[in-house]
């Protein structure tokens, strides 16, 4: 073997004995549920405890309380505890809408399918504000322009859905038509804007509210609706929402 073929044969040998293997021929996994099959850790447990027990303190401490049951299966168009949520998100957001603007909020809108639990008769804490609303949505302001609402008004008539709303109110005659609409008891004027509170999932199309898309502007008040809750239910002793004519539909 000559020199050039020694050092071929060399060149080889080198290049194969430092290539590393990339092919992967097999890859197993295994699924482990996490239940309460699963052996606690002590020293993980005692750590962790003292926090989840004030954690808890603070979630039942009672705030309020309720004069009976209510869901979002109650009613038709409008629920009691829809219209609490709204009326909540309203009273609580108006003023701080207020105080950076120097506007008021015109009314609400929320989705039906935001309410997450019922609240039950008796005490409310802070664990049911987390239970109505366990996500983090947050109250935005959208100024939307007449037209918008009317395909807002549209909307509501389509669905026929107990989608909470306050300071809104909306009469359909038998054949499911808006033939009223009013906010704070003034009609509604098309070639006017208006100051709607919703949340920050409704004001992107969610729930198919594609009105919400063409908002003049649209205000950001850093203020989640769990927390709404719970500021209410701090200052008010007793809940008694009721089913009202807000969103109804007339049957002649």
């Amino acid at each position: 073997m000559n020199f050039k073929n020694l050092f071929l044969v060399l060149g080889l040998l080198l290049a194969m004995s430092c290539k590393t293997p990339t092919d992967v021929y097999k890859i197993e996994g295994k699924n482990i549920n996490i239940n309460d099959s699963l052996p606690t850790i002590t020293s993980i447990e005692n750590f962790i405890k003292p926090y989840r027990e004030n954690i808890n303190k603070d979630l039942d401490s009672v705030l309020a309380y309720s004069v009976d049951t209510y869901s979002k299966a109650d009613g038709y168009l409008n629920t009691a505890i829809g219209n609490l949520m709204a009326d909540v998100i309203y009273d609580e957001a108006d003023p701080i809408f207020f105080k950076r603007t120097g506007e008021h909020i015109d009314f609400v809108l929320m989705n039906h399918g935001g309410i997450r639990s019922i609240i039950s008769k008796g005490s409310i804490s802070k664990r049911t504000a987390f239970e109505l609303m366990p996500f983090e949505n947050s109250i935005v302001v959208s100024k939307l322009p007449g037209a918008n609402v009317k395909e807002l008004l549209d909307y509501l008539a389509r669905a026929k859905r107990a989608h909470p709303i306050s300071k809104l109110k909306i009469v359909l005659d038998k054949d499911g038509q808006v033939i009223e609409s009013l906010v704070h008891e003034i009609p509604i004027d098309f070639n006017k804007t208006y100051y709607v509170a919703t949340n920050d999932y409704l004001i992107n199309g969610g729930d198919g509210m594609d009105f919400f898309k063409d908002s003049e502007d649209i205000f950001v008040l850093d203020y989640k609706i769990r927390n709404a809750l719970i500021d209410y239910f701090m200052k008010t002793d007793t809940i008694n929402p009721v089913a009202d004519d807000r969103f109804i539909q007339l049957k002649e």
